[in-house]
């Protein structure tokens, strides 16, 4: 028989008996109660002082509280380890970053691509939405605009944001050290603290490397000199890691190398283990785990791998509260795992850096890998053969690829003035530039919803969606309109949490037969009246 114990909070109630005969939704009742201990017994009852008769086993509990690093979310302030990762253009909401907050999750705005006024704007309207909540804002790394990649910095001291997601790096760079290290104190304790917070999201050991080590003598004489570092401020540095939470991004969304979980995640593991013996830090290096988590499987086995944290995109883009359209919204509802490639990025172009979208329903990844394929060939506009020129101004752009060049001039002129300065002198890199308006609109279009371009649209998308719509078909999910970023928040980790306490049954009793329907999605009502 299946009992569920007395739990510290309820040690007087009388809790259920179930024997193996009793109804399958009575078991499944048991098991969903996933904060109380369940003890198998063979024989006997249960009385208020616990368990009597033979005891054959037990079900520990699985509060969501304790998934992942309690660490984690002490240093963050939240209450569960699940982050909601930055999505560029605005993806990641305003109204999504709330959304988690006010669930005791962290949400990142996705400020990648955005100007400098509407990433104000935002911390702004954050600060006013959850002035005692945790929150962060993206920083992607910008090869090409590393001017725009220091003022987002310097505006994100002077708004006092205290936490940042660092994607997309190739390495570090200075603005991310000036952002770590600046206010960093003594404590009168003697341990070094440092006010601003960084998780780096990574695919590459290298990388992940750098962020674990303390940031590098260069960058710190470099502050120093430029006087937003103390001569003392800068060794304290040297006793903290760039980035405390690291996250494994395997394969995922826009940018991604499409490595596998199973493979990448252990390593880096391993080598934060390594970096926090070699550097003896006195806080703790933790790694998490983002790219393909959708399911409750794939949210257990993260947890079960050992990552300290969550971290989903792809699924939350088609919720109600992303930054894009409901059109949008539809295609991905419909994706399955089968209907995404990659295709060049816009802001890393000249460096056959790529990204994953959905192909299903748009041309976008077919056109973008046409204009790399031209750019490698051809030095400059005018040196494009004649016949393609005219199907790019017909079908591509729409428009004469010099009156593209005027708009995307004037926009740098606003933006970056030495982009202008350097297309001017080059013209290989003029053509870049012109190639790279196309694929900066492709996703503008699709977040608007601009029916003319919807052949165009370039949507960032991961496997995992797919795997999404197969586990939600057939429930109040499988409707785009029905999904929203807590719903399916809880019903990952709650998933989770159940799927421990599932495979602890069925190491202990044959019969498994009642858990087929057992992870099916549940609206948060449903989930917390488990969890009360």
């Amino acid at each position: 028989m299946l009992s569920s114990g007395p739990t510290q909070q309820t040690a007087n109630a009388q809790p259920a008996l179930l024997m193996r005969s009793t109804e399958v939704s009575d078991r499944l009742d048991a098991l969903r109660r996933i904060s109380e201990p369940l003890y198998l017994v063979d024989q006997g009852q249960v009385s208020p002082a616990g368990v009597t008769g033979p005891v054959s086993g037990m079900i520990l509990p699985c509060p969501l509280e304790k998934l992942g690093d309690p660490s984690f979310c002490r240093d963050h302030k939240l209450r569960y380890a699940y982050v909601g990762g930055s999505m560029a253009k605005g993806i990641s909401s305003v109204s999504m970053v709330k959304a988690f907050a006010h669930q005791g999750m962290l949400g990142f705005f996705g400020s990648a691509g955005l100007s400098l006024e509407a990433v104000d704007t935002a911390i702004e309207q954050l600060r006013g939405f959850c002035p005692d909540q945790t929150f962060g804002v993206n920083l992607i790394h910008s090869p090409s605009e590393p001017e725009l990649e220091k003022a987002l910095v310097e505006l994100y001291i002077q708004r006092g944001v205290k936490l940042i997601e660092a994607s997309a790096f190739l390495a570090l760079t200075l603005p991310v050290v000036r952002y770590r290290t600046h206010g960093i104190y003594r404590n009168s304790a003697g341990q070094v603290i440092a006010p601003n917070r960084i998780i780096a999201k990574v695919s590459r050991e290298e990388v992940a490397a750098r962020f674990f080590a303390p940031p590098a003598e260069k960058f710190l004489n470099q502050l120093v000199d430029a006087g937003e570092l103390t001569a003392e401020q800068a060794e304290m540095a040297g006793e903290i890691p760039v980035a405390q939470d690291v996250t494994v991004e395997a394969d995922s969304g826009g940018h991604t190398d499409n490595r596998p979980a199973l493979a990448l995640f252990p390593t880096i593991k391993a080598q934060c283990t390594e970096f926090q013996q070699r550097y003896n830090y006195t806080t703790k290096l933790r790694v998490g785990l983002g790219g393909g988590i959708a399911t409750p499987a794939s949210a257990a086995a993260a947890f079960a791998m050992g990552a300290a944290y969550l971290v989903t995109g792809t699924v939350n883009q088609a919720c109600r509260e992303s930054g894009t359209c409901d059109e949008v919204r539809a295609m991905l509802a419909e994706t399955r795992q089968a209907d995404i490639t990659m295709a060049p990025s816009g802001d890393m172009f000249e460096m056959g850096v790529k990204v994953q979208v959905v192909k299903r329903g748009t041309m976008f990844a077919i056109r973008a890998h046409k204009l790399y394929d031209l750019y490698r060939s051809c030095d400059s506009i005018d040196s494009l053969p004649v016949t393609e020129r005219e199907k790019l101004e017909k079908t591509f752009f729409r428009a004469p690829l010099t009156a593209i060049w005027d708009q995307t001039k004037e926009y740098f002129s606003v933006r970056d003035p030495r982009q202008v300065e350097k297309a001017e002198a080059d013209p290989k890199y003029k053509l870049a530039l012109v190639f790279r308006w196309y694929l900066g609109q492709s996703p503008d279009w699709a977040n608007r919803g601009e029916e003319s371009r919807k052949i165009d649209y370039q949507i960032w998308c991961g496997p995992a969606m797919g795997a999404f719509n197969e586990w939600a078909k057939g429930s109040f999910l499988e409707q785009p309109q029905r999904r929203d970023v807590a719903t399916v928040a809880y019903n990952l980790l709650y998933g989770a949490a159940l799927m421990k306490r599932a495979d602890q049954y069925r190491q202990q009793v044959d019969s498994d037969h009642f858990l087929v329907d057992a992870f099916a999605p549940m609206t948060i009502e449903q989930i917390k009246e488990y969890l009360s």
